[in-house]
């Protein structure tokens, strides 16, 4: 799980009193996101003209990232992002729950949400300890790992206080833009996703479509 950004990203969001994500429609739109991060640090995903394309056919051995490229070509970064947002979470669920890193249970109603618990605690601190140390290192951001970067540019995005309080926020703010920005390297439609993503998550909120 150390490089599988999707899976570090769920369980950052974690929290053990909500027997679930911190917030699940913000959640499902962090984890969307750090699975597409991924893919483009793997060489999957390109950006043509602001337009995403895949690269090679062979399968990641991941079925989460397999089940992202198999309808990724032709769309943006941002409608990536909400695109099949829930699926891709759930997947997500049940790949750390076969991890034996999460156990899950099934809706209390009809219209309730899955319930989660994390089995080894020591997991999702490590996480935690990754992007502190992210945040609040003194090196250079070209230094820092480009999966910490990323989880500490999307948990900011995504108000994830956990991981990134409100005084970390202002306090850090040029750090956090800087690992934002690295996206840029990669695509540069995919950093502009992830920095527009609390109003994507605004917009989830009022209802907006994508499942």
């Amino acid at each position: 799980m150390n490089d599988d950004l999707a899976c570090l990203m769920y369980l950052l969001a974690h929290d053990d009193a909500a027997e679930g994500p911190y917030d699940r429609a913000r959640t499902e739109l962090l984890v969307r996101a750090a699975a597409l991060i991924d893919l483009a640090l793997r060489g999957r995903l390109r950006e043509d003209g602001g337009t995403v394309t895949v690269s090679g056919t062979a399968p990641t051995g991941d079925p989460v990232l397999d089940g992202i490229l198999r309808d990724a070509a032709g769309h943006g970064w941002k409608q990536l992002v909400r695109r099949h947002r829930r699926r891709t979470l759930t997947e997500v669920e049940d790949r750390l729950a076969v991890a034996g890193l999460l156990t899950v249970r099934a809706p209390r109603t009809r219209f309730g949400t899955r319930r989660s618990t994390v089995t080894d605690h020591a997991v999702p601190a490590a996480v935690r300890a990754r992007v502190s140390a992210a945040l609040h290192g003194n090196g250079p951001v070209r230094e820092i790992p480009a999966a910490d970067a990323a989880l500490l540019a999307l948990a900011a995005a995504g108000g994830i206080r956990s991981a990134v309080s409100r005084q970390d926020h202002k306090t850090f703010r040029a750090r956090i833009d800087a690992c934002t920005g690295s996206l840029g390297a990669l695509a540069p439609g995919l950093e502009k996703a992830v920095r527009t993503l609390p109003m994507t998550m605004i917009a989830a909120q009022g209802g907006m479509g994508g499942s």
